[in-house]
């Protein structure tokens, strides 16, 4: 059976490791796809590493147009990053009538609909599941695996150098800066590291996800992100004390009147699976009408991990070469002309539990006037933990935790704390899930 070559644009660290397994597994790839998948070139910056990686087993050039302009390639994958080159790399193959396969969940989030719909008008396919999660195939499990349900809401850990870092704070009892700059000698965060700590990066992945569960358009820019750079060691500790640990979360969640898309560090049960994910690991838990509740659970980066999903996409994309383009799988997995117009809500409509920490004088009366606040925003409260104050010390911390509220009502409950007297400095508020 005839080869299909393919064009690999760039080779560092996953597309390197994209080249070493797919020669490693060329004769079981083979079996799955029904033919040989082979690169037959390769462009990267540094030619001297792509030479040395490739052995001469294939072409190397510095040009990334230089492959999706050549004839003989017939799937793109492009594994740069990034808004500029990549885009105008893909775009071109798609016009050029080339397949392409991306980890660039950026490219996507922001420009997917385009994207989509220029390749929907050539005929050729945009495979992506390396975008979200590294090696856990949760975009196929999406699109495919549970197409027969409603999908109500994913909540997932995807990005792993701030589950690393707030792993490790929670262990060690270590502020933020100290533990990012321990993150960052081990390699697990970029010596930039702005996108993971600030959640750009699982926003990109979420914005994704909301896109393929819920048959509406990619939307990063009505995503709300919010990192985990303000986080205290203090709030890791009271969550643990109360039964739950603080995740960097990526939600995607169906309502009636819109779709909530966020992430921000999110406390959840100690009990729940999802809880207890540790170190560098990513997750994703999906929650479907007939099926319930699934947890997809694995590598959410590496040269290896993320290569096993690039490699699944070149298998499925040579399966499928030759069907008729209306008889493929769906980008977002729901057919183009039966996309939702379900908005994404502001924030003030989201509907959450919260964690609130107020630092207040430790007086009688205190206590009463912010129960009372709660009250008549109509928000119940769970639990509640007051520590005592230290020997001589007059102020103390009051944690409270609430049920579900609208975050419209939370705000103005804040707005009234903070205007307390014995209240000192701003209520720190992060979000609770129970993802019952």
């Amino acid at each position: 059976m005839k080869p299909i070559n393919v064009g690999l644009i760039g080779i560092g660290t996953v597309g390197g490791g994209t080249w070493t397994v797919l020669k490693r597994n060329a004769e079981e790839i083979t079996r799955r796809a029904g033919r040989p998948i082979q690169i037959t070139v390769v462009a990267d910056k540094n030619v001297e590493l792509a030479k040395q990686i490739t052995a001469g087993a294939c072409k190397v050039t510095d040009d990334a147009f230089a492959v999706v302009n050549d004839p003989d390639v017939e799937i793109v994958v492009e594994l740069i990053g990034g808004y500029g080159v990549a885009k105008d790399v893909v775009m071109q193959a798609i016009a050029n009538g080339k397949h392409v396969v991306t980890a660039n969940k950026a490219l996507l989030a922001v420009h997917g609909t385009e994207i989509f719909t220029a390749a929907q008008q050539k005929g050729v396919m945009v495979a992506f599941e390396a975008a979200v999660a590294g090696g856990i195939p949760i975009i196929k499990a999406l699109r495919e695996g549970l197409t027969a349900n409603r999908i109500e809401w994913a909540a997932g850990i995807i990005n792993g150098t701030t589950n690393f870092i707030l792993s490790e704070m929670r262990d060690k009892g270590l502020s933020f800066d100290t533990v990012l700059k321990e993150a960052q000698r081990l390699g697990y965060a970029e010596a930039d590291p702005t996108f993971d700590i600030e959640g750009v990066d699982a926003a990109h992945k979420a914005t994704l996800i909301s896109a393929i569960a819920f048959g509406i358009p990619v939307q990063f820019d009505k995503a709300y992100v919010e990192g985990i750079t303000k986080l205290e060691a203090s709030d890791i500790k009271y969550a643990e004390q109360l039964g739950y640990r603080i995740k960097l979360l990526g939600i995607a969640k169906r309502r009636s009147n819109g779709v909530e898309l966020r992430v921000h560090p999110t406390l959840i049960p100690a009990k729940r699976l999802l809880a207890n994910v540790e170190g560098a690991m990513n997750a994703v838990l999906v929650k479907g009408d007939a099926v319930g509740a699934t947890l997809y659970y694995g590598k959410g980066a590496g040269a290896e991990p993320t290569a096993s999903s690039v490699i699944a996409d070149l298998v499925d994309v040579t399966r499928l070469a030759t069907a008729d383009a209306a008889h493929r799988v769906p980008h977002l997995a729901f057919q183009p002309d039966a996309m939702s117009n379900l908005p994404i809500l502001p924030m003030s409509e989201i509907e959450t539990g919260y964690y609130l920490r107020l630092r207040v004088e430790d007086k009688p009366g205190v206590l009463a006037d912010i129960t009372r606040i709660l009250a008549d925003q109509q928000i119940s409260i769970d639990a509640l933990l007051q520590r005592e104050p230290e020997e001589g010390e007059g102020e103390t911390d009051i944690i409270v935790l609430t049920h579900v509220c609208k975050e419209s009502a939370a705000d103005a409950a804040i707005a009234k704390i903070e205007a307390l007297p014995a209240q000192k400095g701003k209520v720190k508020r992060i979000r609770l899930e129970e993802l019952q």
